[in-house]
């Protein structure tokens, strides 16, 4: 099926679709599976995407203006690059459900600065050099998760689990840690932002 065809489409299964380079734009996708597709670079503008899940999927630098995600799910997929914020993150509805969830994915290089993340997943991914500034990870499961570069200021990490996560650099001073969940030796990083002396 190609995208073409309508401006809405409704549990509908996209395999193996190739769009990269391009511009897909004022589509809406509710409860749709995409499953081995390429959109690299691709920009989708104005975009609604809820319920949908995005399988094995390869969306490096893709762009996303004006783009509303809810209840989307991304497994195995490569989404290097991405600025997060050009979507439009206001659209959360009454209920309060959750914007996106990234299980084994790339999230490299990526920007989540001032995005609301509550209870979202984050979970055995490698987010190297991502920025999270001014976020809001309330409740977030970041685990086994390789943080390597990532920039975490003014962050809001209450009850998030960080449990197996690895390679990250918090400060507990300039960021929200209250029941955030840690394991050892990885939390032991914890202890450099503080004004203390280690003693081996």
């Amino acid at each position: 099926m190609e995208l073409e065809a309508a401006q809405r489409y409704d549990s509908q299964q996209f395999i193996g679709l190739t769009y990269r380079n391009t511009v897909i734009q004022s589509k809406e996708f509710y409860d749709c599976t995409f499953k081995n597709c390429q959109f690299g670079e691709t920009v989708f503008q104005s975009c609604v995407f809820n319920n949908c899940l995005f399988e094995e999927c390869d969306l490096s630098l893709a762009k996303l203006p004006y783009s509303t995600f809810q209840e989307t799910r991304f497994t195995r997929s490569k989404l290097v690059g991405i600025n997060w914020t050009e979507a439009n993150w206001t659209h959360q509805g009454l209920l309060k459900k959750k914007f996106v969830d990234f299980d084994r994915c790339a999230l490299d290089y990526g920007v989540f600065i001032g995005l609301t993340l509550v209870d979202s997943q984050m979970r055995q991914c490698s987010a190297r050099e991502v920025a999270f500034e001014d976020a809001d990870l309330t409740g977030a499961d970041c685990a086994e998760t390789d943080f390597a570069a990532s920039r975490f200021v003014g962050v809001n990490l209450t009850k998030a689990d960080f449990t197996g996560a690895s390679n990250y650099a918090i400060n507990a001073q300039l960021n929200t840690l209250h029941k955030t969940k840690f394991s050892l030796p990885e939390a032991v990083a914890l202890l450099r932002s503080l004004d203390i002396i280690l003693v081996e």
